[in-house]
């Protein structure tokens, strides 16, 4: 996505030669007038959809990952340049994935350094007395995203309450977003079709914070530009456990779409944002698990469900679908922040 070596001028009238051809609009730019456009794309976003209010402690999900470490870094470049007065932490789960996991972790320790800002790291281990790699080991190489993605979400959660935030923001891009609303259609979930794409997400009460997309329209393609022109240090190694997750279909079937027409990302968000769900589509009951207190649809969430299993070896619980039940409320987010697995969970509301 580079322009080729020609002398084509800057489209923003800067005088310099184009050396990058925006994803998002094809316009041919110079890396300044890129990363201008790119920051002001994001700031738009945030001040049009009124995203933060003064004084809020906002933790970044933070996988080491391209998009999490660009969140973390246009983040701390805003909330500076336009005095958002927000106070920012970074947050990172430890799955518990050898060879991938404690990798980027490592370059989540860098970026806490040279962004200068407090981190927290939490560990499936120690919220649930499993690892990822445990987990697969018992179950095998299916349904692991499935595990990922519950745990991930709920993980998340709680490490933003210890750190006393009032807002979680992760990575997700353009490019998540259209792959969300394609495998939700394919899937006929018309109820979170129609909240797929908020910027902004919460089921309510005080188990869940809400979640926040300031990168909703920026193309993934602008994204790895950005890191590189800013030689952003981020970790880029795929989940070892991705490979065969159901997003990945989606995923491939988007970027077709994408060298056909770049626009069709966004007329695939869009199209999501404009539906209109009938009032007799079901809609599941949002109350609290009755074990750990987490937001959910069903007395115990999908979180406490699965560990049931893996704790008396019925690997089935939380897991075999149920037709005649609503899909658990709590589930709705890959199992990572920017970077991180590509789950069949929906990565709507992780670059982990």
């Amino acid at each position: 996505f580079q322009c080729p070596s020609m002398p084509i001028e800057c489209s923003g009238r800067c005088g310099q030669a184009a050396r990058i051809k925006r994803a998002k609009d094809s316009r041919p730019v110079c890396e300044n007038c890129f990363v201008a456009a790119f920051e002001q794309d994001v700031h738009e976003t945030i001040m049009s959809t009124n995203l933060f209010t003064r004084g809020e402690k906002v933790a970044l999900g933070a996988s080491g990952g391209k998009d999490s470490t660009v969140l973390a870094y246009v983040m701390k470049t805003l909330n500076s340049r336009f005095d958002y007065g927000l106070e920012l932490f970074l947050l990172s789960i430890d799955e518990g994935i050898k060879g991938y996991r404690d990798d980027s972790l490592q370059a989540v320790e860098r970026n806490k350094i040279e962004y200068d800002l407090p981190l927290k790291i939490l560990s499936y281990k120690e919220l649930y007395n499993w690892t990822m790699d445990e987990i697969v080991a018992k179950i095998g190489k299916k349904n692991n995203c499935t595990f990922c993605g519950v745990f991930r979400r709920q993980a998340l959660d709680r490490g933003a309450h210890i750190l006393g935030a009032s807002k979680l923001l992760t990575g997700h891009n353009a490019d998540d977003m259209a792959e969300t609303v394609l495998m939700n259609v394919l899937r006929g979930d018309i109820a979170r079709l129609e909240r797929c794409t908020a910027i902004c997400t919460s089921s309510g009460g005080e188990a869940q914070l809400p979640r926040a997309k300031p990168l909703k329209f920026c193309f993934e393609k602008d994204i790895v530009m950005y890191a590189r022109v800013k030689n952003l240090d981020y970790f880029y190694t795929e989940c070892i456990y991705a490979p065969n997750a159901y997003r990945q279909f989606a995923r491939t079937f988007v970027k077709r779409l994408e060298r056909t027409r770049p626009r069709a990302i966004l007329d695939l968000i869009r199209s999501a944002e404009n539906i209109s769900v009938k009032k007799d589509v079901a809609v599941p009951t949002l109350g609290f698990c009755t074990k750990c207190n987490f937001i959910s649809s069903q007395p115990l969430c999908k979180a406490c469900l699965l560990l049931e299993g893996l704790n008396t070896g019925d690997t089935t619980i939380g897991v075999k679908k149920k037709t005649n039940k609503m899909p658990e409320a709590s589930v709705g987010e890959s199992c990572s922040t920017n970077g991180g697995c590509a789950c069949d969970q929906d990565k709507q509301t992780v670059d982990f």
